[in-house]
């Protein structure tokens, strides 16, 4: 890959560090129509006030959160003549939800600025300041229903200063720019992953990597201390029940109860408790408490639990390093990419993991596998491509790393989220997945959003990207 200083984006990258972090939501029906109102600025933008009186301009909404908290992140608003703010908007259906909800208390809702609802309060005197709805829409609430039932992309005037140059560009164009992205992200993962090597080791940090790969955004520490002290927990452990049963026990997810429900499930914690009864204080000294973890919004299937499961297996194997080192010298045609790293992650089949998702949950018909091709390419994209390029490169094998470099540019779009889908609406101005081309593209934007959106505001205040977009159109016209 280009150097920093033969790559365009790590040069303007390095000139802006400048939207919050982008994301969408789903809610409730009537509260979700709510929000779409607001998304949308579905209102007579000239005559809104608060309860208490004061002109309000809003300068921007604000992004959806899915991840709890208040409704919508970083808006810009304006009361009377004050000097615009950017916080977070919560809404409700009534004001007493702000009580009734506990965000009188909760920590994660002292950015609130404003407090939308549908219906006019009682008491004016409110903080945070209120904004009602009811009789500021700019059409009747069931028109806006039907108008804001299937709406999947954000009006032109919500959408990114960059948006309108972004879509002068050609397809080659963006490709260029999105893989100069995509390129700085890699490098970035890759310089990690060696600084860390340099204290312990490649292959310690490649367990640490893959550890933190299997704890998704919520649970990285506690999955990266973990790994940490792998040496310590699988010495001496004879088969992947033992480090299952270590695993579990050290990091404080061994349930202390059994379910009395699922029958199953007990035998499996009895089994358990009786290799981490004789181990447990050996290991005090690396055991982590139940508290690091975080479990909201995670799906059954991502729950740490079964996720230890499966690294318990990949740590049993003894030759996983050994795989992927074969895998990276092999030749294996793009569209066998995927699948032929799934099979070296994937198991054949664990006696209890695969048949339940959680101990609380009951024993499914069929048998689901403990890896996904979704996860493999966040583990390729992530970790494995990173890992395997940066030791060709300090280990100066040229034709390696070039083959790494071509199969990250290769692979596969990964699965799609919530800051990819609002990214494409408002700085590619679509909500269709398929105009990013392979997992290096959707690379690229996030590390966009990361240099540029998440060091501006809501309305691009002092945002160089537009004009470093016009400066590539105008580079490759010339």
């Amino acid at each position: 890959m280009d150097s920093g200083a033969e790559n365009f984006y790590a040069v303007w990258r390095e000139r802006q560090r400048a939207l919050p972090a982008l994301r969408d939501g789903d809610f409730a029906p009537l509260e979700k129509l709510l929000q779409a109102i607001w998304q949308h600025q579905r209102l007579l933008r000239d005559q809104l006030k608060t309860a208490g009186g004061k002109t309000l301009r809003v300068l921007h909404p604000g992004f959806m959160s899915v991840e709890g908290g208040p409704d919508f992140r970083g808006a810009v608003l304006q009361f009377e003549n004050e000097m615009p703010i950017s916080g977070d908007v919560e809404i409700d259906l009534q004001t007493s939800g702000w009580r009734a909800h506990g965000h009188d208390k909760n920590s994660n809702f002292k950015n609130v600025i404003l407090h939308v609802v549908w219906d006019t309060p009682n008491n004016s005197e409110c903080v945070p300041p209120i904004l009602s709805l009811k009789n500021v829409l700019d059409a009747p609430l069931a028109e806006l229903a039907l108008a804001l039932e299937n709406e999947s992309g954000l009006p032109e005037k919500l959408r990114g200063k960059c948006s309108a140059p972004l879509r002068e560009l050609s397809s080659t164009q963006l490709t260029e720019l999105l893989q100069a992205a995509a390129k700085v992200r890699f490098q970035n993962k890759a310089n990690a992953i060696l600084a860390r090597a340099k204290n312990c080791g490649w292959e310690q940090a490649l367990w640490e990597n893959l550890f933190r790969a299997l704890g998704y955004k919520n649970n990285i520490w506690p999955m990266q201390n973990l790994a940490e002290t792998k040496s310590r927990w699988t010495r001496g452990a004879n088969s992947t029940f033992e480090i299952q049963a270590r695993l579990l026990g050290i990091s404080g997810l061994l349930p202390d109860d059994l379910t009395r429900a699922q029958k199953s499930s007990d035998t499996f914690l009895r089994h358990a408790w009786d290799f981490w009864w004789r181990d447990r204080d050996e290991f005090e000294s690396c055991t982590l408490p139940r508290a690091v973890w975080k479990f909201h919004g995670l799906r059954p299937a991502n729950h740490p639990q079964r996720r230890l499961a499966l690294a318990a297996h990949w740590l049993a194997s003894e030759n996983l390093v050994s795989k992927i080192e074969s895998w990276c010298g092999a030749e294996i045609p793009d569209k066998k990419l995927l699948e032929s790293l799934h099979e070296i992650f994937q198991i054949e089949r664990d006696e209890f993991w695969s048949w339940h998702w959680t101990f609380k949950s009951a024993r499914m018909t069929k048998p689901q596998p403990l890896l996904g091709e979704a996860r493999v390419t966040d583990l390729a994209v992530n970790v494995i491509l990173p890992w395997l390029w940066i030791r060709a490169k300090e280990g100066a094998n040229e034709k390696l790393r070039l083959e790494i470099e071509r199969r990250f540019f290769a692979w596969p779009t990964a699965e799609d989220n919530s800051v990819l889908k609002l990214a494409r609406q408002r700085l590619l101005g679509t909500s269709a997945a398929r105009v990013l081309k392979g997992a290096a593209q959707q690379q690229g934007l996030m590390q966009i959003v990361r240099d540029f959106c998440e060091h501006s505001n809501a309305i691009c205040t002092d945002c160089r990207f537009p004009e470093l977009v016009e400066c590539l159109k105008a580079k490759t016209q010339s």
